[in-house]
């Protein structure tokens, strides 16, 4: 373990507020989208200051072609004898529970974890998570990019097996304990983000907008799993930008970018349901940008930078479309 002397907090400086333990954990997968399977998964248990506790590692049987072997080495003959995912869904809801989940780009594994217990018909035990990638704006770390590599450099951490679940992990763990203890000695907010549970569907949604001004779950239940499919064509004409302090109308397109607490599927959805276009890249006719976090270098929020597009974060988005105006004539 890195000696960290340097970063460490007093105890007496140590923010009460700051969780009570922690997973760092590292899934590695047959692919990159909402249809692909966890093939491994590695979880390093860490104490209310970063210390490891304990750690655990499972290969699983995705009853599927592995995807690319050539990055995580791990072939069809290899994870034909892996439990499925149902077999360790406990062993891992116990490595999870009463923690806050902590990776790198945490929405991707929190996202692939959810699913996969979706799938079991159960739900994933976390409520909170930790991105190391904001943390490490947070500390204004000097890295060249977000890439592990870098985090792991910067701490001077050793990576033994890249993209092995188990290795990456490990390597996770040594950098955010460091990580952590800067924060706290800098009195410095952890960016945690809600994690609710995973509410995909088996059939077309059903969200109606209530009276109140919010929306009935519909057909998001909880365990269910929706297929990919496209969305219809929006039926009114794009009225331009959103402009502060006014409504959004229906037509205008609204462009996402970087992790939200509530699941990137289910805004969107909702944001259809009122009547909104959603755009999967950034244009000069973009109306909207959602973010998080507007001052991270994705090309969608350089766009906007370069053509003006107006940019609001996920809670402004919510008050927003709970009164869309009607498209003219509509």
């Amino acid at each position: 373990m890195l000696e960290d002397l340097a970063t460490a907090a007093s105890p007496a400086a140590w923010p009460a507020a700051y969780p009570k333990g922690y997973a760092v954990v590292d899934v590695e997968t047959t692919g990159l989208a909402r249809d692909d399977r966890i093939i491994s998964a590695a979880v390093y248990r860490l104490d209310a200051r970063g210390e490891v506790e304990d750690h655990w590692y499972t290969t699983v049987n995705p009853e599927r072609d592995p995807g690319p072997v050539w990055i995580h080495g791990l072939t069809s003959e290899m994870l034909e004898g892996a439990p499925l995912f149902p077999d360790i869904a406990e062993e891992f809801a116990t490595r999870l529970a009463d923690r806050v989940l902590v990776a790198h780009n945490a929405v991707f594994d929190w996202s692939m974890i959810a699913r996969e217990y979706a799938r079991a018909e159960r739900e994933a035990p976390v409520r909170q998570r930790l991105c190391t990638i904001a943390l490490s704006k947070e500390l204004g770390l000097p890295l060249p990019n977000h890439k592990l590599e870098s985090l792991a450099a910067h701490f001077g951490v050793v990576q033994q097996r890249a993209h092995h679940a188990l290795d990456d992990a490990r390597v996770l763990a040594e950098a955010f304990r460091p990580s952590l203890r800067a924060a706290a000695r800098g009195g410095i907010r952890l960016p945690l983000l809600e994690c609710r549970p995973l509410t995909e569907w088996s059939a077309a949604p059903r969200i109606g907008r209530q009276p109140s001004g919010g929306y009935s779950s519909g057909g998001y239940g909880a365990g269910s799993w929706r297929p990919s499919r496209k969305r219809p064509a929006c039926p009114y004409p794009n009225p331009g930008r959103y402009e502060a302090g006014k409504p959004l109308k229906q037509g205008m397109r609204i462009a996402f970018s970087g992790d939200t607490s509530t699941d990137r599927e289910l805004l969107e959805d909702r944001a259809v349901e009122a009547g909104l276009h959603i755009a999967t890249s950034l244009s000069r006719l973009t109306s909207l940008l959602v973010t998080n976090d507007p001052d991270s270098g994705t090309s969608k929020v350089v766009k906007a930078r370069q053509y003006g597009t107006p940019v609001v974060d996920e809670a402004a988005f919510g008050q927003l479309l709970r009164d869309v105006e009607p498209a003219s004539g509509a």
